[in-house]
């Protein structure tokens, strides 16, 4: 099955855009907190997760990072301090990064200069066909997830 040539120019604008507004978000980040988006997203997911710890895979798969890169990723940030990896406690054959208190810090430093940019960049660079491409993709992934959460809402009330 081929695309459209209509969808494909859409998610060329998508890449695209979401490619000049992370480097623009990577290159304020930078220089206002010292912590790179990468290191920003490993710190956040980290944070929400209970007991402030994933296992690598989970962490993985939420940043879509392959296992080498995160473990690039956590090697430097654990030079850092901002990390930790330690032993799973349920299976000795794989191992969490758990936040630490520095690691926290540095979150919270960055967090008002990330939203910031975020905010600036997203008002500021787009033009209007990335936004209304950026709209029309977001609101479909919207109805996607509020679709699979009504199926499995019925699934389980059955």
């Amino acid at each position: 099955m081929t695309e459209s040539p209509h969808r494909l120019a859409a998610w060329r604008a998508y890449i695209e855009a979401s490619q000049r507004l992370f480097t623009r978000l990577e290159e304020d980040l930078r220089a206002d907190s010292a912590l790179s988006f990468a290191d920003y997203h490993v710190l956040v997911l980290l944070s929400e997760a209970p007991g402030q710890r994933l296992r690598m895979g989970e962490l993985a798969s939420r940043l879509v990072f392959s296992p080498s890169r995160l473990t690039y990723q956590i090697s430097t940030m654990q030079r850092r301090g901002l990390v930790a990896r330690e032993s799973c406690p349920d299976d000795r054959r794989g191992s969490e990064a758990v936040l630490t208190a520095a690691g926290l810090l540095a979150l919270r430093e960055a967090a008002p200069h990330h939203l910031r940019s975020v905010r600036a960049h997203l008002m500021d660079d787009l033009d209007d066909a990335e936004v209304a491409c950026l709209t029309r993709i977001f609101e479909r992934l919207g109805r996607r997830l509020r679709a699979d959460r009504d199926a499995s809402t019925l699934h389980h009330e059955d």
